[in-house]
């Protein structure tokens, strides 16, 4: 019954079986590495993890320590002699209760516990053997007789009728207990030899199982900076949304607060004129003459006299600023360009009672690009600006006026001579080079001809055949067309298996760790190929253009 406990012991409670692989939590509990690995994986969804057995909780997911301990004794156990009671063989004798067997009697055909063994008979002829129920298959099929010998000849196990009167006379036959050492030392020869190829597996595995410990530990430790970094998106983005709402409630209180104003002064101006109109009103109604005309006439007067003024202040302004036209119009006619342009602006322009989208905009634009920079820097990658040099562009490539797009042409550009220009292979470099960090951009085809998209050193050759892109040593690139995709360096073209219908590329440049990789930017975005060299000069873009294709770079 013990070696029955000590087996529920060494029981995994997720697949209740023996342990494959055992280790441990924090909590001291202990599973197969495959069982808790498929039960953290799913609790990962829920963001909490807990031991399946004692429901202990982890914040996050719970490293796993190997135990190898308890995987020796485990391979002890099950390489041991298998418990007695597994055998499911019982003494023939004990009929009261079901006790299992230590031997069984190959002559009497029945199977004996302790007690019982020790009344059977001593004699010679009886074999004992390991508790067995297949007492047919240790006898021999013709004879009916105990199995005695082997015969080497024909690898069978014969009685001693076979040796003597049977098929295998006249064979030289051993006992069977000699023919076993034999073959018990030829497998232990044999088992030398496993024995370090199961020592190299083992390290193999071992190698594995660290390198996805660490696989899974690293995921971890990504996971919680992704979600940190969202969480300061997140941020960002509120601080963002807080800061143009603001600018939309300062500009919406300013203009609000200046439309009150004239509202209250035309307010005050109607109330005015309505009291003048009630007044002159009552005046029409009057019907006695003598009364409407010595009535009070402040009022009407008032504004007569006030209009009669203003008449005479601009007949005098108006003396004033003859002289004023004829001074500026030299002045016109040096600034007529900025007249004509401005002259328009009475209606069409932004009124100061409208709000100032531009600025909103703005606002919005700066917060958006300070958390685009934020989190550029935080994944520690430098978008360069980089630019084309036309002084090292093949005559058969056209340069755009930014210098971010190189297109073949069929014309040759009007170019001065250059000592770094290409002359056979329609390509062209960057002009500055990246010498260290970590360097993220993106290249657009236009789906035409080949392109040959990559980095150079700026000591790549500019004539024959060696200074094309795929047949040097100091170039790393992809050839792409729609048929095809390699990536090519040192004349070794290597086919890859992507579809091209996607147009936009993404390359990453790790300098220091000699990583060159591309991207498709397809949903979702693929892996295409990565270069690993020790990097010792500085890298150049290089563009390879042919049959119509173009090429832009998209920082």
């Amino acid at each position: 019954m013990a070696s029955a406990d000590l087996r529920a012991e060494l029981d995994c409670s997720i697949c209740l079986s023996h342990y494959t692989d055992p280790v441990s939590l924090k909590c001291g509990h202990d599973f197969c590495r495959s069982c808790i690995v498929s039960a953290l994986d799913a609790q990962e969804a829920a963001g909490v993890y807990s031991c399946p057995e004692c429901r202990a909780e982890y914040p996050e997911r719970p490293a796993l320590e190997k135990n190898r301990k308890l995987g020796n004794i485990v391979e002890r156990f099950l390489s041991a002699r298998p418990d007695m009671e597994e055998t499911g063989i019982f003494c023939t004798y004990c009929t009261k209760s079901p006790v299992p067997a230590v031997r069984t009697c190959l002559q009497c055909e029945a199977s004996f516990c302790g007690e019982h063994l020790s009344r059977h008979s001593k004699s010679s002829e009886h074999t004992l053997v390991e508790p067995t129920a297949t007492l047919k298959e240790r006898k021999c099929s013709t004879h009916k007789e105990i199995l005695k010998y082997y015969c080497p000849i024909d690898a069978a196990c014969i009685c001693v009728s076979c040796c003597l009167v049977g098929e295998h006379r006249r064979h030289d036959v051993e006992l069977l207990d000699v023919a076993s050492e034999k073959k018990k030392e030829k497998l232990r020869k044999y088992l030398e030899k496993l024995n370090p190829q199961k020592a190299e597996i083992q390290t193999r595995l071992q190698n594995l199982q660290d390198r996805q410990r660490n696989l899974q530990e690293k995921a971890s430790d990504k996971r919680k900076n992704v979600r940190k970094l969202f969480m300061d998106i997140k941020e960002q983005l509120e601080m963002a949304e807080k800061k143009a709402l603001s600018e939309i409630s300062r500009q919406e209180e300013k203009i609000v607060s200046q439309i009150s104003d004239l509202i209250k002064k035309l307010e005050i101006e109607e109330d005015e004129l309505s009291r003048k109109m009630r007044h002159v009103e009552e005046m029409c109604q009057v019907t006695d003459p003598i009364r409407l005309l010595q009535e009070n006439d402040e009022d009407t007067e008032g504004d007569d006299e006030d209009t009669e003024g203003d008449d005479e202040d601009t007949e005098g302004d108006d003396e004033d600023t003859e002289g004023d036209d004829e001074d500026t119009e030299g002045d016109d006619e040096d600034t007529g360009g900025d007249v004509e342009d401005t002259g328009g602006d009475g209606g069409e322009g932004r009124s100061e009672e409208d709000l100032d989208e531009v600025l909103i905009s703005l606002t919005l634009h700066r917060s958006m690009r300070d958390v685009v920079t934020n989190v550029t820097s935080q994944l520690g990658l430098h978008v360069p600006d980089i630019l084309l040099d036309e002084d090292t562009a093949n005559r058969e490539v056209k340069i755009s006026e930014d210098l971010k797009t190189a297109t073949k042409t069929e014309e040759e550009q009007n170019r001065p001579e250059s000592p770094g220009r290409f002359l056979n292979c329609a390509q062209v470099l960057s002009r500055c080079g990246l010498s260290s960090g970590r360097h993220y951009w993106e290249v657009e085809w236009n789906q035409i001809g080949t392109c040959g998209i990559g980095l150079s050193y700026p000591s790549i050759v500019r004539k024959g055949w060696r200074s094309g892109i795929e047949y040097n040593d100091k170039s790393w690139c992809l050839v792409i067309s729609s048929a095809v995709c390699a990536a090519c360096h040192r004349s070794v073209i290597s086919p890859l298996s992507v579809d091209t219908t996607s147009p936009r590329l993404g390359v990453f440049l790790d300098y220091e760790a000699g990583r060159l990789s591309f991207y498709w930017l397809c949903d979702p975005i693929r892996h295409l190929h990565t270069f690993t060299a020790a990097f010792s000069q500085p890298l150049h873009v290089l563009f390879y253009v042919w049959r119509g294709a173009s090429v832009r770079i998209i920082s």
